[in-house]
């Protein structure tokens, strides 16, 4: 007897019930015109207007993407000037500045690193560029990430990469006046102690949370932001669920982390802004709030930490 094959597509948008308010998904990573689209979805790519238009549809009036590989900087940057609700944050992802700075090693997962012609550009160049990039387009630029730590990807040598990149980021994103997304996967405890010894910028967000009750701990008593994707709805994440128990309304925001980490409902397809209105849901009845409720907390959240999405294309300080 063969096995089904499992659906892959794009979840329809007629299944989706558009959120009672607007709200803004603080971290995804729209496709880049002129770039491979890899990842879910990459079998019948939607372009970034159709996903932005979808994601209004539902009720997700703005996205911040994140460009965190060189070559989609600039292209995400032009992005934000052309599609309504959209800004960008930049950063040298941790595993890329690994290969930037020149390690070549196999890390917990197993995975050879996968090396492509922008690597060769050494990490001291690309955070120069990262830094001048940030400076001239702070009309769409709203932060620095994401960078962080990941060791599941990585072996010592690459792990002093990313602290090197990690601690630059921090610099710049406190010089240039901006919040920081954190990539935080297996260094719970070594991205708090970095950003304690260096001084972590105001606005400081743990993307796609990940921690236990420890790291919730920490985020409550430094006022730093935890941003909460898709997995807080899989029957597995109960210590998720429990850490950000612990969690003030006042520092909560959701994303996507698209194409990537989709709600319960959409497990193993491709994720995208238009699919998030099921994770508000989930944490609204968590929390013992209505659901208008819920959006008027995160979108509130999202002003102090970003900026103020007060027009379609348009956000303010």
């Amino acid at each position: 007897m063969s096995r089904k094959r499992r659906d892959r597509s794009w979840p329809p948008v007629d299944a989706v019930v558009p959120l009672a308010a607007p709200v803004i998904d603080n971290h995804t990573h729209l496709p880049v015109p002129g770039l491979p689209v890899e990842g879910p979805g990459s079998e019948a790519p939607l372009d970034s207007a159709e996903l932005v238009a979808r994601a209004a549809a539902a009720g997700i009036s703005g996205v911040i993407t994140s460009a965190c590989e060189t070559p989609g900087w600039e292209g995400s940057i032009e992005l934000a000037r052309s599609l309504p609700g959209v800004r960008v944050a930049l950063a040298v992802h941790p595993n890329e500045a690994v290969l930037h700075a020149g390690v070549r090693e196999v890390g917990p997962d197993g995975l050879d690193p996968d090396i492509r012609p922008h690597h060769a550009e050494p990490l001291d160049e690309a955070m120069a560029r990262l830094e001048h990039l940030v400076r001239a387009n702070r009309d769409v630029v709203v932060a620095v990430g994401e960078t962080g730590l990941d060791f599941f990807r990585t072996g010592p040598r690459g792990a002093a990469a990313q602290r090197e990149a990690f601690r630059a980021h921090i610099a710049l994103a406190k010089e240039a006046g901006l919040p920081l997304q954190i990539h935080d996967r297996d260094a719970h405890e070594d991205c708090v102690r970095t950003l304690l010894a260096d001084g972590a910028p105001e606005r400081t967000v743990f993307h796609c949370f990940s921690g236990g009750p420890e790291l919730a701990r920490a985020c409550v008593e430094q006022g730093w932001y935890a941003s909460v994707a898709g997995p807080v709805t899989y029957p597995s994440s109960g210590m998720l669920r429990e850490a950000l128990s612990l969690m003030p309304d006042e520092l909560l925001l959701v994303e996507t982390d698209a194409p990537y980490l989709p709600p319960r409902t959409w497990r193993g397809r491709p994720n995208a802004s238009y699919l998030m209105g099921e994770t508000v849901r989930f944490l609204a009845d968590q929390r013992g709030l209505e659901e208008a409720a819920m959006c008027a907390v995160l979108t509130h959240n999202i002003r102090e930490a970003y900026g103020m999405f007060d027009e379609p294309g348009v956000i303010g300080m």
